[in-house]
């Protein structure tokens, strides 16, 4: 094996030890495996450990859930989160883990806008995270729910992931982008409905009850006490709004090139900040002192999701500096066996590419060597296609390094090494099989 695996594994064993065995907080373990890993680079670990943090601090993705959290703890410091609670449990309180469902619900519809694993955990989550935790959801569950689910944003079609598969040189003779579509779709439909079984578990596994009645307020004088507190969803609506065709002409035509510059993951924390802070102006402290106040409360949030995500972010870069994605294509290349057995590996491979990276980086680097190394073995191009997708979409539930697991661990306030072991367990290795299944046929496509 190359270096660089030799160092990921290193990199995941430091972390499991310092985190599980030593019960140190997650922070402190992606540092030290930070270093573990600018330690294999020699007498250049130096240079390799500035190239990974270079890198992280440039990465859009540390600043939005950072600003995520700021705004989560100040929606509910002026008590909007309290209103849109009431609003929502007036609707669908009366179903048992209701918030879960409209959650995941929601997820789904937005794979295909959002486009991206950390825009849907942002998004989602921080409208359904405070409502699950105040319909009787752990904070770690609800976190663990919509990290689980940022991966639709990759297996529900069209998404850029699907677009930069499609223009491989692999894919692009063999496959078009209508055939893909259909067949896309259709797998991205099996990944939704095993969401939903997870919740259906979830509910009776936690014991979620629903919503006592008394607890419930009428819809009329919900929407009277809180319909105001929805406004500052705009935030939200905004960007996700400029991600659609329609909008994104709009974009195109009044800003021009600079369009492509403006992120969704960015714009949403920050313009529903301005949001928060215009709607719930009138409780907004009025002196230093009680900002004073509100900033002490909330600075202790910071300490462990900004050192994991910093930390886990140059880990990601220093490992690509050794050489991973060259290193594991080249073990890919030189393997001969079942149809099965090529998926399993293919996913193990995009799994393990994209959890330190994103889905979209990983299809770009490994998708077309994955799709010949399936099709070479018998798989339909359009499912081979498919299935890469669904393994991609893996990326928002592959700890310790994937954002969306820090943005809604931050929304929620939990430790994100609460959410590990679960999202493994329940979305990454369950989506690794969903993906082998259709691969092999047992799980259908209209191809």
């Amino acid at each position: 094996m190359g270096l660089a695996i030799w160092a990921l594994l290193c990199y995941i064993g430091v972390i499991v030890v310092w985190n599980a065995v030593l019960k140190r907080n997650i922070g402190e373990a992606m540092l030290v495996g930070f270093a573990v890993i600018c330690l294999f680079g020699g007498t250049d670990a130096l240079d390799l450990a500035w190239a990974g943090l270079a890198d992280a601090l440039t990465e859009e993705v540390v600043f939005a859930a950072l600003a995520f959290v700021f705004m989560g703890y100040l929606m509910t410091r002026l008590g909007l989160i309290d209103r849109q609670v009431a609003l929502l449990n007036s609707v669908f309180g009366r179903l048992r883990g209701g918030s879960a469902y409209v959650s995941t619900a929601t997820a789904a519809l937005l794979g295909s806008s959002a486009g991206s694993g950390s825009g849907i955990a942002a998004s989602v989550g921080s409208v359904t995270i405070p409502w699950m935790v105040r319909s009787h959801w752990r904070p770690d569950v609800a976190a663990s729910l919509v990290a689980g689910n940022a991966g639709l944003g990759i297996s529900i079609p069209p998404s850029s992931s699907l677009f930069l598969l499609l223009g491989s040189a692999a894919v692009a003779p063999v496959l078009t982008a209508d055939e893909l579509l259909v067949a896309a779709f259709a797998g991205g439909m099996w990944t939704v409905l095993y969401r939903f079984v997870v919740v259906f578990i979830w509910v009776r596994r936690y014991r979620v009850a629903a919503i006592d009645r008394s607890e419930i307020a009428p819809l009329r004088v919900a929407l009277r006490q809180g319909a105001t507190s929805l406004l500052v969803y705009l935030g939200i609506a905004i960007p996700v709004l400029m991600t659609v065709e329609v909008g994104a002409r709009l974009l195109e035509a009044r800003l021009g090139g600079a369009a492509d510059d403006i992120s969704i993951v960015v714009w949403i924390p920050v313009l529903t900040i301005l949001a928060t802070l215009l709607v719930g102006w009138k409780r907004l402290p009025r002196t230093a002192r009680g900002w004073n106040e509100v900033l002490g409360d909330m600075a202790p949030r910071y300490a462990i999701i900004g050192a994991t995500l910093l930390f886990a972010f140059a880990a990601a870069a220093s490992l690509g500096e050794l050489g991973l994605v060259e290193q594991l294509t080249a073990i890919m290349e030189r393997i001969d066996a079942p149809v099965w057995v090529i998926a399993s590996l293919v996913g193990v491979l995009i799994v393990v590419i994209a959890a330190p990276l994103t889905g979209t980086a990983t299809i770009a680097a490994v998708g077309g060597v994955a799709f010949s190394a399936l099709t070479s073995a018998g798989v339909a191009p359009a499912a081979a296609a498919t299935v890469i997708l669904v393994f991609a979409s893996t990326e928002g539930a592959s700890p310790p390094g994937a954002a969306p697991i820090y943005i809604a661990s931050g929304i929620a306030g939990v430790d994100p090494a609460r959410t590990f072991l679960r999202l493994i367990c329940w979305f990454v290795i369950p989506t690794l099989a969903i993906g082998v299944l259709i691969a092999t046929g047992v799980l259908p496509l209209p191809v």
